[in-house]
């Protein structure tokens, strides 16, 4: 298994019918995650991105500031990010946005981080 410290990509893959989100570092599975993506009215967009931005601290400007700890932007407004609405995890809950547990989200950004952004493929799928 590669070590993200010499890890050349990251391809994260969010199943909206299975509310899941794992990880493979250079090909090989890091990570399984639960995951809570958009409600109806609020679908998360499906597709193939690239992280555009990250933040270790943000709160959206949207939603009455609420938190989004550990924030990597892939399509605009849409975040993967970590959540405090723990319950939900595994459930379609969210504003369209992926949302995970804050620790799964800080070992996200962490890996996204030291591998870069520019080497890290978002596939979200139906």
């Amino acid at each position: 298994m590669a070590t993200p410290a010499f890890a050349s990509n990251i391809f994260i893959v969010v199943d909206i019918s299975e509310q899941k989100m794992w990880v493979a570092v250079d090909g090989a599975p890091t990570h399984s995650f639960d995951v809570s993506t958009g409600r109806r009215g609020y679908d998360t967009p499906t597709g193939r991105y690239d992280v555009t931005r990250m933040y270790r601290k943000y709160h959206s400007k949207k939603y009455d500031g609420a938190p989004m700890p550990y924030s990597i932007f892939f399509h605009g407004g849409y975040a993967i990010h970590g959540t405090t609405d723990l319950k939900n995890l595994g459930r379609i809950a969210s504003h369209g946005c992926v949302r995970l547990h804050p620790d799964n989200a800080q070992t996200l950004f962490d890996l996204v981080k030291q591998v870069g952004a520019e080497n890290t493929t978002i596939r979200v799928m139906s």
